[in-house]
């Protein structure tokens, strides 16, 4: 079952004083995201991945195009009573403290005053700014508001998440915690959309990815099935191989890392292993191991941002 429904959404702006013209931040963007998943929006600065999140969440319409979210048009208020939202900058009354912050934000989605005080109690705990609770926002550093925002974003226990850039301004420990807690939302049946620059922490949570650039789509699907279905390459180990034998190889070698015991040869695709094999034996060399190269979602991103 899909939550949220993309279909052919489009964004045109327009910039300039004197002369106008019309900047497209979004272009035919199609995607579905199922019930329990964790999704993430990947491209890099002005891809349109903030443009979408303000599309789905009513900030903004889209020049064309149509979405739903939990089978309601997004222009429908009382779905949006069971969705949560984190900006990627959040501003917060920061005279506030976080617990009160929490109880406001608990009134403003009509929870009873008991109910908020024990959500927010849990919250805070589950972010890590229990020892916190009572302490103006204002002395917060960027990383404790990034948590508060998390806590705010959950005060209603939505059933789908959107947070745009949620690692933002976490050192590596807060990144992991807030890693673990998504994954826990996960578990619990909550639908996760959410972008981010930090492709560690991609690879670690999300079930599927969609890559944006300039607006456009470039791909889509499962993170284990693209990463395998762009990583045809092989790594060959070979040992007792002679140079002569090593320069005839390097012919059909991406690369040749050479050391006193072996070689690590690495080729493009599995055609050409016949043939140096052949090689490798006639040399009198011997095979340690073949091994496919598994492509990261770094080396992925950046090959198909810069071939878009």
């Amino acid at each position: 079952m899909s939550v949220i429904e993309v279909e052919n959404l489009t964004q045109d702006y327009l910039t300039g004083f004197w002369r106008k013209r019309s900047v497209r931040a979004l272009d035919s963007l199609s995607l579905q995201i199922a019930s329990g998943e964790v999704f993430g929006l990947l491209g890099p600065n002005g891809a349109g991945k903030t443009t979408t999140f303000k599309i789905l969440l009513g900030l903004i319409r889209p020049t064309t195009g149509s979405a739903w979210i939990l089978g309601s048009a997004i222009d429908d208020v009382a779905m949006r009573r069971r969705i949560g939202y984190l900006p990627e900058q959040p501003y917060f009354y920061d005279y506030l403290t976080a617990r009160e912050f929490l109880l406001y934000c608990g009134a403003l989605c009509d929870l009873p005053k008991t109910e908020a005080a024990e959500r927010a109690d849990k919250l805070l705990h589950q972010v890590g700014l229990a020892d916190s609770a009572d302490k103006q926002l204002r002395k917060f550093s960027k990383g404790m508001l990034q948590r508060v925002g998390l806590a705010q974003a959950l005060i209603h226990d939505p059933e789908v998440l959107f947070l745009d850039e949620p690692m933002s301004g976490l050192d590596p420990l807060g990144r992991r915690e807030v890693r673990d807690f998504v994954v826990g939302l996960r578990a619990q049946g909550k639908t996760i959309f959410f972008s981010s620059h930090i492709l560690a922490d991609v690879e670690a949570m999300c079930d599927r990815v969609a890559i944006l650039n300039k607006g456009r789509l470039i791909e889509s699907g499962k993170l284990s099935e693209i990463l395998k279905a762009h990583s045809n390459e092989l790594e060959v180990v070979v040992s007792g191989v002679t140079e002569p034998a090593l320069a005839e190889i390097r012919s059909l070698a991406l690369s040749i890392s050479a050391s006193p015991d072996n070689a690590r040869i690495r080729l493009k695709d599995d055609r050409d292993l016949a043939r140096m094999l052949e090689l490798t034996h006639a040399a009198g060399g011997r095979i340690v191991s073949v091994n496919p190269v598994r492509e990261s979602l770094e080396d992925l991103f950046v090959r198909e941002v810069k071939g878009s």
